[in-house]
């Protein structure tokens, strides 16, 4: 699992399968179905819980810890024509500026500590699970981007392998993925929002997305 952060935002992953002889026409492409959203207050961090069912043919579902090479790498180090790392200090007029999503700070590349700031290009195949937020104004609906200033964080995700063997099986099941954060009532109050889920496979195939209804977070409050 990984764990991202920012101003104590940050998720974790309860996870529930089952795998009990499928139908043999189960997807190739993952296929998920919304099931729940919840919001549950605690006295140190809420949680927002969104629950889905899925089905796949070949149950190549989920990354483990050691998933991290290519194509599942975090992610794309910048250089330069020559082929050397493009650093805070002499990046081009096309570099963003310093922020925690486009530059890392002494990485470890091919086994060997870089003492500097870095620039990157964060690779989207290192999660498996990916999240959009929208707010409802106006009677319109917009993307509520965690990963732009001031939080610069993501709520996409890894959850762990479904199975652990690489000979395929189908598999269906559920997932309850509960993002963490002390600022859920200070940021949606009372706004109507909506949450957009994808999956990805192995091979990188995308699920449909699923959206959850459009609620308040008072309407979805466990008691």
């Amino acid at each position: 699992m990984r764990l991202k952060s920012y101003l104590g935002i940050f998720f974790v992953i309860l996870l529930g399968t089952s795998c009990v002889n499928p139908p043999e026409n189960f997807p190739s492409i993952p296929e998920i179905e919304y099931e729940s959203l919840e919001f549950i207050p605690t006295a140190s961090s809420d949680s927002l819980v969104f629950g889905f069912d899925f089905r796949d043919a070949e149950g190549d579902l989920g990354l483990s810890s050691t998933d991290i090479f290519p194509p599942f790498n975090p992610v794309e180090y910048q250089r330069d024509p020559a082929g050397n790392l493009i650093t805070y200090a002499n990046r081009p007029s096309n570099a963003p500026e310093y922020n925690p999503i486009d530059w890392v700070i002494d990485p470890i590349i091919n086994n060997q500590e870089v003492k500097d700031t870095i620039w990157v290009v964060q690779n989207p195949n290192q999660y498996n699970i990916f999240v959009k937020f929208f707010i409802k104004r106006n009677g319109q609906f917009t993307e509520f981007r965690w990963q732009d200033p001031p939080f610069y964080t993501t709520f996409n995700g890894r959850f762990p392998r479904i199975l652990n063997t690489e000979e395929g099986q189908a598999v269906e099941g559920n997932v309850k993925y509960a993002m963490l954060s002390s600022g859920w009532e200070s940021i949606f109050r009372n706004d109507t929002i909506r949450i957009d889920v994808q999956i990805q496979d192995r091979q990188l195939n995308r699920s449909n997305e699923i959206s959850s209804p459009e609620v308040t977070l008072r309407q979805i409050t466990r008691n």
